[in-house]
């Protein structure tokens, strides 16, 4: 890779801010200052600014936890999406949603550039999980934990996979539901299927790794490499 794509990359900057480390001779590569942008770095290359040693990363894979009203998508006209929460930290990142929330929704959304992997976790194959803690406008019955358990047939004849459907409250109105496919506001349509209304709905869990519970609405964090091998694992 380039000396000025690799600061780029690393250091979060533009090509053209790299150009100034560059010429200012704050960039050493194995310890000597190197102000040649198209200097080709080797594997065992130690490249550092200011005598800090840089760190490349191939993707990047960031936990957000969404707020209502912000929707799932990289850009949006009319709205704020789940990339405009991050700002400027990763300009020459293109991040985006691996999976969707609806706008009224909350809670974990993964951000990353790594099309591959989002491709793996989607795919229906894999069948990584996804968990939701659901508030109901009626209580949950027998039927529906039947229902779901068997493959919820919604009301256009789309068969679903089956899924786990389970009370949080004495009441039965705060549900926790474990899906392991991905359609088009599926929660509320299978629930529709038996007359329940949804009034909120919080993402938990992707596979095995649970949203952090010290970020707050809008905040974000990166994932540890552990942390991306937890998604996979249930």
């Amino acid at each position: 890779m380039r000396l000025d794509k690799y600061l780029a990359e690393t250091a979060q900057c533009t090509r053209s801010e790299a150009k100034t480390l560059l010429q200012k001779g704050r960039v050493t590569v194995n310890g000597a200052v190197c102000k040649k942008g198209d200097t080709q770095l080797k594997d065992s290359d130690t490249v550092a600014v200011d005598g800090q040693p840089l760190a490349y990363q191939q993707f990047v894979y960031l936990m957000l936890n969404k707020p209502e009203g912000v929707v799932s998508a990289s850009t949006d006209k009319r709205d704020t999406t789940v990339v405009d929460l991050i700002g400027d930290a990763y300009p020459r990142r293109e991040l985006f949603p691996a999976g969707r929330l609806d706008k009224t929704s909350t809670g974990f959304v993964l951000l990353t550039d790594d099309g591959g992997f989002a491709h793996d976790i989607l795919a229906p194959k894999r069948h990584v999980s996804k968990t939701y803690t659901v508030t109901l406008d009626t209580p949950l019955t027998e039927e529906m934990r039947q229902g779901f358990a068997e493959g919820v047939t919604l009301a256009d004849g789309t068969a679903l996979s089956p899924a786990e459907v389970s009370a949080l409250s004495e009441d039965g109105l705060v549900v926790r539901v474990v899906l392991k496919q991905g359609v088009y506001h599926q929660i509320k349509r299978m629930f529709g299927v038996y007359g329940a209304g949804v009034n909120g709905l919080h993402r938990d869990a992707i596979g095995g790794l649970e949203l952090d519970k010290t970020l707050a609405p809008g905040q974000w964090r990166e994932l540890t490499a552990a942390e991306v091998a937890e998604i996979t694992t249930k």
